[in-house]
């Protein structure tokens, strides 16, 4: 994806519908600051070359190679955050696993047969029980109002 000399001042929104991009060059443009959440999702990206003045998003160690020449800075090869040696600052939580979602970023995703929140609730998700008290409440809020509001309703 080339988006080189196109006169960007910050990092375009649409950005975030190109997760599958393997190559981005925002190199050229007037970028004072790339902030890291913009590559969320862009798990497949191995080379991005971005002006001199900032640096690598997710850090010089989210990448195997930076290289800096006389305009641009090139990092390549993006480093799984979960493999590394240092210890992640907010490790997952138990019954999950961690997996890389952009330069210097990760996310923790529940193990089968965990769902829920820290992955704590075991099992499928009941479905049945909540659809049948999800219809229940729907039909019994309907047969209220339509008993209390439908002598307020004109007849012809």
């Amino acid at each position: 994806l080339d988006l080189s000399n196109c006169s960007l001042q910050s990092v375009p929104p649409g950005l975030a519908e190109a997760t599958a991009a393997i190559i981005l060059d925002l190199t050229e443009n007037p970028l004072t600051a790339v902030p890291s959440a913009s590559f969320l999702g862009f798990t497949q990206l191995q080379s991005l070359a971005v002006p001199l003045a900032l640096e690598c998003p997710g850090g010089s160690d989210a990448w195997q190679d930076v290289t800096v020449d006389r305009s641009s800075r090139l990092c390549q090869g993006q480093r799984n955050p979960c493999n590394s040696s240092v210890q992640l600052a907010w490790p997952c939580p138990e019954n999950s696993v961690c997996a890389p979602d952009g330069p210097g970023l990760v996310q923790c995703l529940c193990d089968s047969p965990f769902h829920g929140y820290k992955c704590l609730r075991e099992g499928p998700f009941p479905m049945l029980l909540f659809g049948g008290i999800l219809g229940a409440a729907t039909v019994s809020l309907s047969l209220l109002l339509w008993g209390t509001q439908r002598r307020k309703a004109k007849s012809p």
